[in-house]
Formats: C-alpha cells, sequence, structure tokens
C-alpha cells in the first residue's frame, strides 16, 4: 500500500511564518511523510528530528536540488544529514524546447547521475507539463528518457496530463519501471484555473496509481502548488480522499 506524504511547498506562506506548526498541522491530518522544498530556519538534522519527533519520515526532498557537478559534495552531506539516499533535479522549458537542448540536457544529468550513484544516491527528476510537449511528433519527456536510460523520475501526475493534452493513465504505465516516487494535484486541467483537492478535478487517480509498482514506489505526495480554498482545508481533504478510497495509508 502506498503511504501518503505532502509536499511542504504546498504550505510555503504559512512555513515563512511559523515552519514547526505547520509541521505539527500536517502531522495532526494523519501524513506519513513530508517532503521538504527548504528548511526555513531549521538545519536539516534539526528538521529531521522534528519530523520524526511527530511520528513522520523525510520522505524526499525538493533541495538540494542537483544543478551542477560541483554541488554535488554538498548534496551528498545534506541528504545524509535527513536520512535520503535520493536526489531531485528538474529544469524549465528551455533546456526541453528541442532536441538539441534535449540532447543536452540529458547529457548533463546522465553525468550526475552517475558521479552521485557512486555515493549510493539515486537521482530523480521532477517533471512539468511542458516535458510533455511534442519535439519531432514524440513526447520531449521520452525522447529524454531515452538518452538517459538510468535517470528514476518523480512523476507529477497532474503536469503530466500536460493541461489535457496527454493520457496521465499511459503516462505512468510507460513509466512504471523507472518511477520512485509520485506527485499528486488535481483540477480541471486548465493552468490558469486554481487547484482543487484531490479526488474532485479531472484527474483519474485511481487508474494512475493502479499503474505504478508499489514495489518502486512507496510514497504519494500531495502537491495544492495553489488551490481554490483554504491551503489546510484543500490538503485535509486531499489526505481523507486518499486514505479513505484505500488508496493510501496514513498515521490517522
Amino acid at each position: 500500500m502506498f503511504q501518503a506524504a505532502v509536499q511542504l511547498y504546498s504550505f510555503r506562506d504559512q512555513c515563512a511564518k511559523d515552519f514547526v506548526d505547520v509541521l505539527k498541522l500536517v502531522s495532526i491530518i494523519g501524513f506519513k511523510g513530508v517532503e521538504p522544498a527548504g528548511f526555513y530556519d531549521l538545519k536539516p538534522a534539526e528538521f529531521r528530528k522534528i519530523v520524526n519527533d511527530l511520528g513522520m519520515e523525510v520522505c524526499s526532498a525538493h533541495g538540494p536540488w542537483c544543478r551542477s557537478e560541483e554541488q554535488i559534495p554538498e548534496i551528498v552531506d545534506t541528504l545524509g544529514e535527513l536520512g535520503l539516499s535520493t536526489c531531485v533535479c528538474g529544469f524549465g522549458p528551455n533546456e526541453f524546447r528541442d532536441m538539441d537542448a534535449i540532447r543536452r540536457t540529458a547529457e548533463m544529468t546522465s553525468v550526475w547521475q552517475e558521479k552521485l550513484e557512486k555515493q549510493g544516491i539515486t537521482l530523480f527528476q521532477h517533471n512539468h507539463a511542458f516535458e510533455f510537449d511534442l519535439v519531432d511528433g514524440r513526447p520531449a519527456y521520452d525522447i529524454y528518457a531515452e538518452l538517459c536510460p538510468k535517470m528514476k523520475f518523480e512523476i507529477d501526475c497532474y503536469w503530466s496530463a500536460n493541461h489535457g493534452k496527454a493520457d496521465p493513465v499511459e503516462v505512468m504505465k510507460r513509466y512504471r519501471e523507472r518511477t520512485i516516487l509520485i506527485h499528486m494535484k488535481d483540477g480541471v486541467l486548465d493552468p490558469d484555473i486554481p487547484l482543487i483537492p484531490l479526488g474532485s478535478g479531472k484527474l483519474p487517480i485511481p487508474a494512475i496509481l493502479a499503474e505504478a509498482d508499489p514495489k518502486l514506489v512507496k510514497w504519494v505526495i500531495v502537491e495544492l502548488d495553489n488551490c481554490a480554498i483554504d491551503i489546510y482545508r484543500g490538503i485535509k481533504k486531499s489526505y481523507q480522499y486518499l486514505t479513505k478510497n484505500g488508496l493510501c495509508i496514513g498515521n490517522r
């Protein structure tokens, strides 16, 4: 059974005011894990201790991001403090705009992947929507995946739908053997309309999760980059949707 986690970027405004209070709130909701996007006034080891004391785990982290070879020693140290053996990377539209850009991006990330692998760390890539635009008649992400065959993925299922232009179920099926983390959000697949709690939008969440490999994926991570309702309510309703429908387990 997948375990429910939350990407703390969802609470970024609240985290800037009282990060520890946010951690307490998500533990009360019942999440088993958290994925930070920064540590605010805490050191990584302090953050991990607070999370563990609240009965949760650091499931992965959006920071440190791997952006260059020079960062790798610092990345290894920080991940060690967090108790993690995975590292994130991600890119902007320019890195996927055409075949030459994709090749350069794949070559660069393959170098990072090899160096991190020697340190016992698995590199994974987090997507947005533009990676699923077509380049030479194919999704850019398919080309990228072929060019760096050892790369693992944290599939953001909502963005993988590319605003309704792609099938997120088929995307998960295609990347099943390389997906190690899942981001889940929901909405009407219109980039100009705010997100809504899981289960109340157009994303076929049960069908997507049915294609994921539970041997590789432990965490389904809720992320609402924005929300049409109060963010705390939106995250809580999303957690309840996942757990009450038997899609994930939590602490409550």
